[in-house]
């Protein structure tokens, strides 16, 4: 399989709504805890400031992903500069079994690298133990559980949110 991964761009909203929509669709559908809803300002802001990447396979956006370099108002003491977090993490269904994580999780152990980071970090649904044991299985450490803030610096999809905080050391 011939992937690439880089920065999305605007051209690519409409692909990145429905890809999110779907997502929240297959989140329902499978009784999995998951989205509700998801924040497109949010979305629009990865995309202004390099945060937004996809996975393309042929013509395709296969999966998405957010990056940020700080996340104190998630990880909070623990926030030294020292990791690079994934964020906003979608998968176009029609590329299910890919193990396409598998090719973001190289992208950011390199990226850690040659920054000197020395940790990806990211977080999900505490009260989800299929998606924690999942990126468990891939080397992701379990933190703790934490309940997010209500705040406008969040997106509205990770405000008073019970999420598991991960960590791959590297």
């Amino acid at each position: 399989m011939k992937y690439a991964i880089a920065n999305a761009d605007r051209n690519d909203l409409s692909v990145i709504f429905n890809l999110f929509e779907k997502a929240i669709q297959f989140l329902k559908l499978n009784k999995y805890i998951g989205w509700n809803s998801y924040d497109k300002a949010f979305i629009q802001s990865d995309i202004e400031q390099g945060r937004l990447f996809k996975i393309t396979i042929g013509n395709e956006i296969a999966c998405i992903f957010s990056v940020c370099y700080s996340d104190a108002l998630i990880w909070r003491e623990m926030e030294k500069g020292n990791a690079i977090y994934l964020h906003r993490i979608v998968l176009n269904r029609y590329f299910a079994g890919e193990k396409l994580f598998s090719k973001i999780l190289e992208w950011a152990i390199q990226f850690a690298k040659n920054n000197n980071l020395q940790y990806i970090r990211m977080d999900t649904w505490a009260d989800n133990k299929k998606i924690i044991d999942y990126y468990k299985s891939y080397g992701f450490y379990f933190i703790e559980n934490y309940t997010t803030s209500n705040t406008e610096d969040l997106p509205v999809q990770h405000r008073n949110l019970n999420v598991a905080l991960l960590e791959f050391a590297l």
